[in-house]
């Protein structure tokens, strides 16, 4: 199987998570208003779809260790495109979180497995590339969904939008039956059950630095999860744009996060990847703490603010890309362990700031960049207080078991 096809597939396998958070991200107040609830209420479909991926994390990374990647990557998408289509019918609220919740665990596979398989061929700056251009490709769902969403939910509703993530979906299905091999041989998969995956992430977790780049990565995601459930009530309740205006001023940033990506993929060869992760982390924490003192001192409008979120979103774009490479390269024996508690502490924390920014209400913002600015400054204090850049000079090294493994 050619490197190219791979790649694309593992393109298309992270398109799914930007596009079910982001693609009914304009139908929101719409459907606070059918279901009878409030903005809260309604990011907690995006809270279930989130504590969802965080499960499907903890279950499915040690599985794919154990079983391999293709097998669960496969039951994940197809569970995935079947939990979707009845979000479709969901004929209550309830209903409809307890339904993104089963499309978040399922879906979960496609994020933890894809950033395995990359561990199990690359390690060090070229896993930190691969990350960087899946991050690239990756960044046309964000710009797209909004735009698309727009669309849908003006020509059949919130519903269709879910339709239309459904049929996503099942070409994400496809694409792994096509462009995924199985990457983990059988002489190096892990053969306990709960005990050894448990003894595994022990180990995984008494790597310091691992801990430190794990934690930046999902302060990042937390900056990003804050962004992601109060924009379409910053870009319409709070700057006073319209729907379609709104889309296009969240897709803006998820084209500068996604050329951020890929001006990183070209320089990380040169520079390495802990000298761009420094200075994604100051982006971040300068333009979200500008914006959160203009939100207090009501001096907010569209001229001022969407510059800073660009500056944000750029951060965020050479973040999330290096610290992942970094903290992977770390565990390089455990790349299953390593990706799910990466990915489930990224959930965990999405899924508890999510519906926190709505909590001032619907014409406010300072809820939000008052996360967006907390979650910025836990990844700073989290990459220098646990030592990182010294640590990651060290040799990586592969838990205990699997260096008897490879005797």
């Amino acid at each position: 199987m050619r490197f190219p096809l791979l790649t694309a597939a593992l393109a298309l396998l992270s398109f799914v998570g930007p596009l079910s958070t982001d693609m009914y991200l304009p139908a929101f107040p719409r459907m606070a208003e059918e279901l009878g609830t409030d903005a809260s209420g309604v990011q907690l479909t995006l809270t279930a779809f989130l504590i969802g991926m965080t499960v499907g994390h903890l279950v499915l990374g040690p599985l794919s260790d154990r079983c391999g990647r293709r097998g669960p990557l496969l039951a994940g998408a197809a569970v995935c495109t079947v939990g979707t289509a009845l979000c479709a019918v969901a004929p209550s609220l309830g209903w409809l979180v307890a339904l993104r919740f089963v499309a978040g665990f399922s879906g979960a596979a496609g994020v933890v497995i894809s950033r395995a398989v990359i561990a199990d061929r690359l390690q060090g700056a070229a896993a930190a590339r691969l990350f960087g251009v899946l991050m690239t490709l990756a960044g046309i769902a964000p710009v797209l969904a909004p735009l698309a969403g727009g669309a849908v939910i003006g020509a059949s509703g919130w519903r269709g939008v879910f339709w239309v993530l459904a049929g996503v979906s099942l070409l994400v299905t496809l694409a792994v039956v096509i462009g995924v091999p199985e990457s983990l041989p059988r002489e190096r998969r892990h053969r306990g059950g709960p005990r050894q995956v448990a003894a595994t992430a022990r180990e995984v977790v008494g790597d310091r630095a691992y801990v430190g780049y794990t934690l930046t990565f999902t302060f990042g995601f937390g900056m990003l999860f804050c962004y992601v459930a109060g924009s379409p009530f910053l870009f319409q309740n709070v700057l006073g744009m319209a729907v379609g205006t709104s889309s296009v001023a969240f897709s803006g940033g998820a084209v500068v996060a996604a050329l951020s990506s890929a001006v990183g993929a070209r320089l990380v060869r040169r520079t390495g990847p802990e000298a761009l992760l420094r200075v994604g982390l100051t982006a971040m924490l300068a333009g979200s703490c500008v914006l959160l003192a203009l939100a207090v001192g009501g001096l907010l409008s569209v001229g001022v603010c969407l510059p800073l979120l660009a500056v944000v979103c750029g951060g965020f774009g050479l973040v999330v890309a290096n610290s992942a490479a970094l903290a992977l390269n770390r565990v390089p024996g455990a790349s299953g362990v390593g990706s799910a508690l990466l990915g489930t502490a990224q959930s965990a924390l999405g899924a508890v700031v999510a519906p926190l920014v709505g909590l001032g209400g619907e014409h406010t913002a300072v809820p939000l960049f008052c996360g967006m600015a907390l979650c910025s400054g836990g990844a700073v204090l989290a990459l220098f207080g646990c030592g990182c850049a010294a640590a990651d000079r060290a040799v990586p090294r592969a838990p205990r078991r699997d260096r008897r493994v490879r005797r």
